[in-house]
């Protein structure tokens, strides 16, 4: 025996509840719509994990983090999916799915059916395990993906902690540099190990990653970076001791973060759906491009970017939150939706430090501002636009103007007056042109170089300068005109 729904989500993290949080605000009925989770939990935000649940005080634990709160909403635990008709099956893993026949195997034996399926499944951590390490499995190497992977390694390192131990982080990414900075508050001396010649590679120039290097390293975090681990030693009980390097050097260790990367979930739908860059291939609705009751979102779904005009597959909380949205929305009312028109966008926190990017990394980049001061940006200009765009330290209307600046992609003729520019190229954007007032669409410079296909923001003044004026002239005679009447 089975039961029937009209959609089954698959999978309960982030998306999954952005996802349901959707469908009832555009009135699924009860009984319809079913989440089926591996997790025993329901849906949470999995940023907190390395941002909030690790933290030695005030850490941030369930229920506080289920979604939709990463947005401002409600908070949505188990009973919130009840009150609203909604079948949250936790602790459950999918074994088996046959998209021709809209059906899905649980490993206890029991068949589900769907007229729609949506695809959240997420991505894993690779393991090292995967690449051939022996000792790879021992308790004191952690992972983080899930809130059972956080609660172990709060454990570790409260292990760590009471022996005065040391911690080494393998990988220099999003959670190789959010887990170092965790592990530094939580009072154990940290290395990181990264193959790349800087931190934060795929995203980051080396002068933004020197940066976050420096102010690592003044909080006694050490780096070795273009060297890979080899191989770990251990002691009699299966204990991490020894992180063997490529070029023979030890480190002596009690704990061990590896964040080298995911991969997607999507092995259950391999020959069935089209695959494209290691996800689901889907439309501008988020439906499988070989299947259209079948949705992927979130880290699992190949789409088209619409703003660049070529697919990719993004792996952020941000896209995770919005694609599961557009999806619902598409099954939905389909006819009313248009295509998904993502802006890509990533953020981190860390010490006191936050930062925000927009868009994409490809071509010059143009630094601004000041490093000294923890206040400083940059914006990649190709083949003449502005088509990214960062910000450390920035408030919330600056971020937004960045947002609009990388979205707008706005001709740069003259990088050297935009890095002098710098925020205030992008605040400029967001500023109103008086209406009927003929600006000057461009300025020279010195040596007669064009710089902006937008207005400065001295020029706006000036323009709204001369309409103010103009009508308090034009008042002015009306005003002594009328007068001469009376």
């Amino acid at each position: 025996m089975g039961r029937a729904f009209k959609v089954v989500v698959l999978g309960g993290g982030t998306a999954a509840g952005y996802a349901a949080s959707e469908f009832v605000k555009l009135g699924i009925h009860h009984g319809d719509l079913c989440i089926i989770s591996e997790e025993s939990v329901a849906p949470y935000e999995r940023p907190a994990l390395s941002k909030g649940y690790l933290l030695i005080e005030g850490a941030a634990w369930l229920p506080a983090f289920h979604t939709c709160v990463g947005t401002g909403e409600e908070r949505h635990m188990t009973k919130w999916y009840k009150d609203n008709g909604i079948e949250l099956v936790l602790g459950t893993r999918v074994k088996a799915a046959d998209v021709r026949a809209r059906t899905l195997l649980t490993a206890a034996g029991e068949t589900i059916s769907y007229k729609f399926l949506v695809i959240a499944t997420g991505a894993r951590v690779l393991k090292l395990e995967e690449f051939g390490v022996t000792g790879a499995d021992a308790h004191n190497v952690c992972y983080l993906r899930d809130v059972q992977d956080a609660a172990h390694l709060v454990d570790q390192m409260a292990a760590c902690r009471k022996v005065e131990g040391k911690a080494v982080v393998i990988g220099g990414g999003y959670i190789g540099m959010e887990c170092a900075a965790a592990l530094h508050g939580n009072h154990i001396p940290v290395t990181m190990v990264f193959p790349e010649h800087h931190c934060m590679a795929r995203l980051f120039t080396p002068e933004i990653a020197a940066f976050y290097e420096t102010y690592y390293g003044k909080k006694g975090v050490n780096f070795i970076k273009g060297n890979v681990m080899a191989s770990f030693e251990q002691d009699e009980f299966g204990k991490v001791t020894t992180v063997v390097l490529k070029d023979g050097r030890k480190i002596a260790v009690d704990l061990v973060v590896v964040g080298i990367g995911i991969h997607p979930n999507v092995d259950l739908f391999e020959g069935q759906l089209a695959m494209e860059k290691g996800g689901i291939r889907v439309d501008g609705k988020m439906r499988s491009v070989s299947n259209h009751s079948v949705y992927a979102v979130g880290d699992v779904a190949a789409f088209p970017l619409k703003m660049y005009g070529d697919v990719r597959r993004l792996e952020h909380v941000d896209h995770a939150r919005k694609s599961a949205a557009h999806a619902v929305q598409a099954i939905m009312s389909s006819n009313k939706v248009g295509d998904y028109d993502y802006l890509p966008y990533f953020y981190s926190r860390v010490f006191t430090l936050s930062w925000q990017f927009y868009g994409e990394n490809v071509g010059e980049c143009i630094l601004f501002g000041d490093h000294s001061a923890s206040k400083f940006g940059a914006f990649w200009v190709h083949k003449g636009q502005l088509v990214g765009a960062f910000l450390e330290g920035g408030s919330k209307a600056e971020y937004a103007a960045l947002a609009r600046a990388a979205r707008q992609r706005p001709t740069v003729d003259d990088t050297r007056l935009l890095a002098m520019e710098g925020m205030g190229f992008a605040m400029a954007l967001t500023e109103p042109v008086p209406p009927r007032v003929s600006l000057m669409s461009s300025i020279a410079t010195a040596d007669g170089h064009l710089f902006l296909t937008r207005p400065p923001s001295w020029a706006i003044q000036v323009g709204a300068g001369v309409a103010v004026g103009v009508a308090f002239v034009s008042l002015a005679f009306w005003y002594g005109r009328r007068k001469k009447r009376w």
